[in-house]
């Protein structure tokens, strides 16, 4: 032969048999497989029966009553690994002809989930108006030894309908030889609620049905509670659905289910042209990147509309959230039953045309990080532990969404990272209502308001398991080590001034920020140099925290300097975010007063009221090319015409707010989806320190000038007098 020769794969007949045991993730995992696979071939029924476990004779059978496979198919697709004709089926359009679906498997490889569950296999399928059944019988065993995939012959037989006789016609597989020795009460239960699962059970209409038979067994499913059964003790229902434009809408239930507590049920409803985000992670993120990585990345969107869904789709969710303070279950029936349902199946699963995809949503998995921005505002965010939830995506719209290869989730992509970012800001409509219904629940329960307390435990054990995950816990974990050692010094400080937890409230909102960032730093794979960088600067917002609470004694200050001080530090946000900045008691001094204030803290408060404004600024008017006409606008400009005394005037020209007052100023309440729910209550604890008030008048009674019809906030200082 001549040394150019070209040379050619010549795999060994065995990789069939790892294409089963490394793609496929466990025993159940396969059966699910094996499952979506009968989806695939339209069919509406399917029974799996696990016989005679714990005996040699054990077997696993999956049988369905879809469209079966002919002689084709059988040698052109079952007989050819990673086939792509479901792939070019679905991005073809060719939807099944009996229900309409298009295929789920895209890489060809699903029915080798057989291969993770025994060593024999017998598949019998009959295709629909196909005289006889086709048979095949696998003995991996005996056929692979060591030889190569391309001298592999496996027979196929044809003989008279047996197992599906008559006019029937599907798919059955036999599985013996089991890998899987021993299937404990628990398997069992966990794959009964795998299998069963498939399909989203909030879908009203069922096309498509699996059922799990146990023969000697039945006993080890006893006492699983129905879907139903834990839906009707949900005390929140909440909906959304989100069209290829962007247009949001959502519907929001309060039901009372508590017995004894006189509470009206109630229900909200409405519609947003666009769908706000929050990017504070994300620019956390982005400050982790490498110059590489950031050069031609696109500009941050703050909703979203048809760009951000690009190969993402419309979508809608379902949402059933519970309620788990013991007052409220001691007033429950059956509340033992729900507790124990939630934490097993707790969670927001993922569908795709009803169908689901694994694993979002089983035990352990908190692909949204649900649990971590939950754990200083217990009431406020819901937790895996608390919602049981569906989201359902289009599969002929979600063409950026693809599977892994081990069946575990999609892979995380551009479109996987904003699929998360447009779910976790569909919780905002339904945070913010359930705050309200929460509130009137502790006060017929008796329950004492208050500031939640803040729990670092849990973030910085997510720290630690990330710098431990990318190999640089021995560089960073001195740095995380001294931020929560400052971190417990600054409570005591805060005790010892006389704040107690509401002066750790206001602190509350930087330090959670400085702990995500931190968290999203590492998670982005940043350069260690600038996550070192970020864990030195929370060390110092903590040093200069406990300085500030030290050092915020009450001065004199003229309102203008204020003013120009909050204006200077975001200077550069107001060029970068294209907004018009209005101040003219910087030119007109007539309008000036001065009062006794703590500087520190006003200057933050102000500051905190311009992130405000940018950011809903940014959700009501997209980017402009630059050069165009400003369309953002903020004006901060006093006022000494509003009761109470003089005021600075914060307004601008964005959505504006549709809360009560007294809900705006309360702690943890926000429609800013992932906001933390602080700046209006830190802006009214600094204007109490300072002793003046948050007051939110009309353009009117401030004489704003014409166009600022969005949010308008009145920091009225008493006590002040007028320079001007």
């Amino acid at each position: 032969m001549n040394d150019d020769s070209p040379y050619k794969f010549r795999p060994k007949a065995r990789i069939l048999r790892l294409l089963g045991d490394e793609l496929i993730g466990n025993q159940r995992l396969a059966i699910f497989e094996l499952v979506k696979n009968a989806y695939d071939a339209d069919a509406e029924e399917v029974v799996v029966t696990l016989a005679g476990l714990g005996t040699p004779g054990a077997s696993i059978t999956v049988r369905d009553d879809g469209d079966g496979m002919g002689e084709t198919t059988i040698r052109d697709v079952w007989f050819v690994p990673g086939a792509d004709h479901r792939d070019r089926q679905r991005k073809e359009g060719r939807r099944s002809e009996r229900f309409n679906r298009l295929p789920l498997g895209e890489k060809g490889l699903g029915r080798f989930a057989v291969h993770k569950l025994g060593e024999r296999i017998r598949l019998v399928t009959r295709a629909i108006d196909d005289p006889v059944e086709r048979v095949v019988e696998i003995d991996w065993d005996k056929i692979l030894g060591d030889g190569y995939l391309e001298d592999l012959q496996l027979q196929v037989t044809k003989r008279e309908p047996i197992t599906f006789p008559g006019s029937t016609h599907g798919t059955e597989v036999v599985i013996e030889g089991l890998r899987q020795d021993e299937w404990t009460r628990g398997d069992l239960r966990r794959l009964y609620r795998q299998v069963t699962s498939i399909c989203s059970p909030f879908t009203a209409e069922r096309e498509f049905s699996v059922e799990l038979k146990l023969p000697g067994r039945e006993a080890d499913l006893s006492g699983l509670p129905t879907v139903g059964e834990i839906l009707r003790k949900a005390l929140w229902h909440y909906t959304f659905s989100l069209d290829e434009q962007g247009r949001f809408t959502w519907t929001y239930e309060f039901i009372n289910r508590l017995v004894g507590a006189d509470l009206a049920d109630r229900t909200v409803s409405g519609t947003l042209e666009s769908l706000q985000l929050d990017d504070q992670a994300d620019e956390a993120a982005e400050e982790a990147m490498t110059r590489k990585q950031r050069r031609g990345r696109e500009s941050k969107s703050v909703v979203v509309d048809a760009d951000f869904l690009k190969g993402i789709g419309p979508l809608e969710g379902e949402f059933f959230v519970f309620d788990r303070d013991k007052e409220v279950l001691a007033r429950m029936a059956e509340s033992d039953l729900m507790t124990r349902y939630l934490n097993e199946n707790g969670g927001i699963r993922v569908y795709r045309d009803a169908i689901r995809v694994y694993n979002y949503g089983e035990r352990g998995d908190d692909w949204l990080g649900l649990d971590l921005r939950r754990v200083n505002q217990p009431t406020m965010r819901v937790s895996r532990n608390v919602v049981l939830a569906a989201i359902n995506l289009s599969l002929e719209h979600s063409t950026e969404l693809l599977e892994k290869t081990n069946r575990e989730g999609f892979v995380e992509s551009d479109a996987y990272r904003r699929l998360r970012r447009i779910v976790l800001a569909s919780l905002a409509a339904l945070e913010a209502e359930r705050q309200s219904d929460k509130d009137r629940l502790r006060q017929i329960l008796g329950k004492k308001g208050g500031i939640e307390r803040f729990d670092a435990s849990p973030p910085f054990q997510a720290l630690r398991r990330e710098a431990k995950r990318i190999h640089a816990d021995k560089e960073l974990e001195p740095f995380i080590n001294r931020i929560e050692a400052e971190f417990e010094a600054l409570k005591d400080t805060v005790v010892h001034v006389g704040f107690s937890g509401i002066g750790l409230a206001v602190v509350f909102h930087e330090i959670d920020r400085g702990i995500r960032e931190l968290l999203a730093a590492f998670k982005a794979g940043g350069e260690r140099p600038a996550l070192e960088r970020k864990a030195m600067d929370l060390s110092l917002l903590l040093d200069g925290f406990s300085t500030l609470l030290r050092r915020s004694g009450r001065k004199p200050m003229r309102a203008s300097e204020l003013i120009r001080q909050a204006r200077d530090i975001s200077v550069a946000r107001f060029r970068y975010h294209q907004v018009a900045l209005h101040c003219p008691v910087l030119d007109d001094p007539s309008q000036d007063f001065e009062a006794v204030m703590a500087r520190e803290l006003m200057v933050g408060a102000l500051t905190n009221l311009i992130d405000n404004a940018i950011y809903w600024l940014r959700v009501r008017w997209p980017d402009l090319p630059d050069g165009e006409p400003l369309l953002r606008k903020i004006h901060i400009g006093t006022s000494l015409d509003v009761e109470g005394g003089p005021a600075i005037i914060v307004a601008d020209n964005g959505p504006g707010f549709r809360d009560l007052p007294e809900l705006l100023t309360k702690p943890f309440f926000t429609r800013r989806p992932d906001g933390m729910g602080m700046g209006l209550y830190y802006v009214k604890l600094a204007m109490e320190l300072s002793g003046g008030s948050v007051q939110f008048p009309s353009a009117a009674d401030v004489g704003l000038p014409e166009g600022y019809d969005g949010a308008v906030i009145a920091l009225v200082f008493q006590n002040a007098k007028e320079v001007g």
